[in-house]
């Protein structure tokens, strides 16, 4: 069986591990109230999803 010369190095890993983390999540507008939401989610200020009110959201 094929074993590895030497172990990689705990640096070596973390730098191939982190690679994901370097993006920021995409943001889109809301239809309804044109705030900034995360897609494919219920928009947190209107309760809205596919132009239809899924939740309703108390007024501060």
């Amino acid at each position: 069986m094929a074993n590895p010369k030497r172990r990689f190095s705990k640096a070596r890993t973390a730098k191939r591990r982190a690679n994901w983390k370097l993006t920021a999540p995409n943001l889109m507008e809301c239809p309804q109230c044109h705030e900034k939401k995360m897609p494919h989610r219920i928009c947190p200020n209107c309760g809205y999803y596919n132009h239809r009110q899924v939740m309703k959201v108390e007024a501060e």
